[in-house]
């Protein structure tokens, strides 16, 4: 799905992103252009920002805890 109109940027291109290490909208906005034109994206991104590295994070603890028992 197409979040950023004005540059093109989809969904999966900014979960990528977060992927490689991007961890904050200034991240985003570096990586992809993202929010930079017109702004109405900004709450999309940052939901999806935060979505994934919750779960980037809560992925980290299991398996931290895994590792440990």
């Amino acid at each position: 799905m197409y979040v950023c109109l004005c540059k093109g940027i989809t969904d999966t291109q900014i979960k990528d992103a977060i992927n490689q290490g991007a961890c904050s909208m200034r991240d985003l906005r570096a990586d992809l252009d993202v929010a930079s034109q017109c702004g109405k994206c900004a709450r999309d991104c940052k939901s999806i920002l935060l979505e994934n590295l919750t779960s980037n994070q809560a992925a980290a603890m299991a398996t931290a805890q895994y590792v440990a028992a």
